[in-house]
């Protein structure tokens, strides 16, 4: 990290590797962010409507219980969960692919710092651009909560509106973009520890982003109950 976090030696390809990560590590991914958010956010409103079944409890409790399960926890953990699967094994595949065919050895033989050309404009472009792809998260899941509603006949428009905006505190979009930002230096930070430290060949590779994505996740749910701890509590 220390190499990593050094000031780049030239920032015109600083700004270029920038970019060119906000591609491959945020708009790629927005798809599939989007298709599971979208389904997601139904699933936990139709399950939601089908456990209430007393008259003592609003339905606005369905909209009020998906946009709090989406929020809090859903869209930032769950969503960062999968990026670890879909960016942390990239990025420990293409560093650690670098490794073992010795180009990380030709950088720094020219004089490059290989962690700070290869790893920081990842962790970068992944804290800038997560908490973008969370908010497309908790707008289409709550859509997808809506859709299902809708097409069940179980919660009426106005009763999902109605407890979307129930008790609704700010903090809690706050709390989800903090989230997602400490789970983006997580994915970015120890997908390019073990592909930068793998040795071997390509099936070590393979064994490197298997570790990565491994601890990675356990990271990321450590560190949500740390920080739903710290905030929350």
């Amino acid at each position: 990290m220390i190499e990593a976090f050094r000031r780049p030696d030239k920032g015109s390809v600083f700004r270029k590797q920038l970019m060119f990560e906000f591609q491959s590590l945020g708009i790629e991914s927005l798809g599939i962010v989007l298709f599971i958010s979208a389904f997601t956010g139904g699933i936990a409103a139709l399950q939601t409507a089908y456990n209430i079944d007393t008259p003592l409890i609003p339905l606005t409790m369905v909209g009020f219980v998906t946009r709090q399960s989406i929020i809090l926890e859903f869209s930032p953990t769950v969503i960062s969960l999968i990026l670890v699967g879909k960016v942390g094994s990239r990025i420990t595949s293409e560093i650690g692919t670098m490794k073992v065919t010795e180009q990380i050895d030709a950088l720094r033989i020219m004089g490059v710092n290989p962690a700070n050309f290869l790893i920081l404009p990842k962790i970068t472009a992944a804290m800038i651009i997560n908490p973008v792809l969370i908010i497309f998260s908790i707008v289409v899941s709550l859509l997808g909560g809506y859709l299902a509603c809708e097409i069940s006949g179980l919660v009426t428009l106005a009763d999902y509106i109605a407890g979307l905006h129930y008790q609704f505190n700010p903090f809690s979009i706050t709390y989800a973009i903090i989230k997602t930002i400490v789970f983006a230096f997580l994915i970015t930070s120890i997908s390019g520890f073990y592909g930068y430290y793998t040795e071997g060949g390509a099936l070590d590779v393979g064994n490197s982003s298997t570790k990565a994505v491994v601890n990675t996740s356990i990271f990321i749910i450590l560190f949500d109950l740390i920080l739903t701890q710290l905030m929350l509590v």
